[in-house]
Order: C-alpha cells, then structure tokens, then sequence
C-alpha cells in the first residue's frame, strides 16, 4: 500500500465517489489516498487497521483463517463502499484480511482522530447503515443463488467477479467452500468450460477466452432474466 500525493487525483476520486457526500462533518482535509496494487492488502487480518478507508476504485475480498489453518472467502468488495468500518464501530472485533483483486485506490481517515467525531455523525451513521443492509442483502441473494442454480452459473459469475485482466487463478479450496460444493464438483465443471473453449488452462491460473459465455450463464441468475422469460 502505497499514499499517493496527488491533490489533483485525490480531488477527482472524491468527487466520482461521493465521498464527501458521506459525511456531515469536514473530512476533506485529513482525508488521505493510497493505492494498493492487486495482490496487496488494504487491511491485514489480526492487524487493527490505521484508517477508516473508503475504496474509491477497484475491487477486493475479504476472507478468514480458520481455527485448522483453512482460509475461508467470505465476501467480495466493489467501489464505492467503506472497509473498515466494523472495526471503527467496534474496537474488540477481530479484522479479517482484505486483499486488492486489481489495483485499487482508497480514500482514508485516520481510525484514532475520526472514530468519535464520526461515531456522532448521523449522516455518516445513516450512509453507513444503508451500506450494511445493503450488504447483508448481497449475502442473503448469494446464498439463496448457491441453493437455486447450478454450479455452472454459480461458477460464471464467481469467476467474472475475482478475475483480473481475464485471468482467474483462485484456489479451488477456498472456491469451492465459498460455493457451497465439493472440490470434485468445482473441477468437474472447470474441466467442462476447458473443454468448452471458456478457459484455457495456464501455469497459475486460467485465461478466460468466452467472456460472453460467462456472461450469459451469469446473468441467468439476474432477477431481470427471469422476468424476461416468465414473460
């Protein structure tokens, strides 16, 4: 993680984000930009964070070691959203690792001067609030999805969500707990979009060569498909 001083830039991701509509309070001054490259982590898991940061641009995900040594995914993170701000509601919450899936940039306060100030502002409380429920929501449709549909559109859209620049290299492990399937099931289907011309396996990881492919499965899930067929 890299701070980057550039007024310029941090100006137009402030505005592009909506970032100071977030907050009754004047963040501008102290609010600082860092850039995390893919791969990099924006919080370390176990380590309180330093800031309440706010990711501007990019993706990430959030995961968790387990007791036996196992990392488990737990949820996807797209701009514009808060990470963090558990820990900034509550002290004594164990932070889980949040890793950049491509270059991401971020917004920050300092954790330590902004926790009360923030802790009594309503607007912030109001936005941060909506951005939980809408979150838990998110959870709640996946969950829902992973019971309703099959592995092959489930898979799509995992893997259209943690690629980057067309490749996908997650840990089958990790994949396959996240959805809910034995490992033999994932590889099965893996094998299948290899065959399939979808992927194409390489060292590391697997080039995603139909994207529209993946795609279509994806969005069969959408609530705006089924619509269109019952239609």
């Amino acid at each position: 993680m890299q701070e980057i001083k550039n007024d310029v830039l941090r100006q137009q991701l402030i505005k592009k984000s909506e970032y100071n509509d977030r907050f009754s309070i004047d963040v501008m001054h102290e609010t600082r930009l860092f850039r995390i490259v893919a791969g990099d982590y924006i919080v370390r898991e176990g380590h309180q964070p330093m800031y309440l940061f706010y990711l501007a641009r990019g993706r990430a995900k959030l995961y968790a070691t387990l007791a036996n040594g196992r990392v488990s995914l737990i949820d996807f993170f797209s701009a514009p959203c808060f990470i963090g701000e558990i820990e900034l509601l509550d002290q004594h919450h164990e932070p889980r690792a949040v890793q950049a899936l491509e270059e991401c940039w971020c917004l920050a306060l300092p954790m330590k001067s902004f926790r009360s100030p923030l802790l009594n502002d309503t607007l912030f409380l109001r936005n941060l609030s909506i951005a939980l429920s809408q979150k838990n929501y998110r959870n709640i449709v996946s969950l829902t999805q992973n019971q309703s549909f099959p592995l092959e559109n489930r898979l799509a859209a995992f893997i259209l969500l943690t690629q980057h620049c067309d490749i996908y290299h997650e840990k089958h492990t990790q994949a396959a707990e996240y959805m809910g399937v034995s490992y033999r099931h994932l590889l099965y289907v893996i094998a299948q979009f290899t065959r399939d011309g979808v992927l194409e396996k390489q060292k590391g990881g697997y080039v995603i060569r139909d994207k529209k492919a993946l795609t279509a499965l994806a969005q069969e899930m959408e609530p705006e498909h089924r619509t269109a067929q019952g239609a």
